[in-house]
């Protein structure tokens, strides 16, 4: 597991599989509705819940397929490395939208082998092999947002 000298300690329930498995889920958001990353997350050990801001509801069918999707991606082996870059370099490649006031002129870049990279301060696995088995467990669609809920089951 990486650290960063800016976290503080990560909080008891922190879990970096479940982390690393929002980034593959934020990516296969993106590819399949063209929406943004997730607009509220909390993740957590046990259970987790994305929002997505989609201008109409997925089917049960694309709701299968999210699913599917995030676990070929696990399947795949995928290193988790890091990388440097300054604000600047970083615009243009990443939503730097997120970024509080204060963040430093060096962002790290967290990268799901050539799946996924945006900037993160969060702890992840060493390869997507770490990550178990994705399932979603529910989801509502309500003005515009779609509540996805889920967790990790050992493969």
């Amino acid at each position: 597991m990486e650290t960063s000298p800016e976290l503080n300690a990560p909080k008891k329930d922190y879990c970096t599989p479940m982390h690393t498995c929002e980034h593959i889920l934020n990516q296969t958001m993106i590819r399949m509705f063209g929406c943004g990353r997730a607009k509220n997350a909390h993740i957590e050990k046990k259970k987790s819940k994305c929002d997505y801001a989609l201008s109409d509801s997925p089917t049960d069918v694309q709701i299968a397929e999210i699913e599917q999707r995030v676990n070929e991606i696990i399947r795949m082996q995928l290193p988790v490395t890091t990388e440097f870059l300054s604000q600047e370099e970083a615009k243009g490649r990443f939503n730097l939208e997120k970024l509080p006031d204060d963040a430093s002129e060096t962002l790290r870049i967290v990268k799901v082998g050539d799946y996924d990279a945006c900037p993160c301060i969060g702890l992840h696995v060493e390869n997507t092999s770490e990550i178990g088995q994705f399932k979603i467990l529910s989801y509502d669609y309500n003005e515009g947002i779609l509540r996805l809920r889920f967790k990790l089951q050992e493969m």
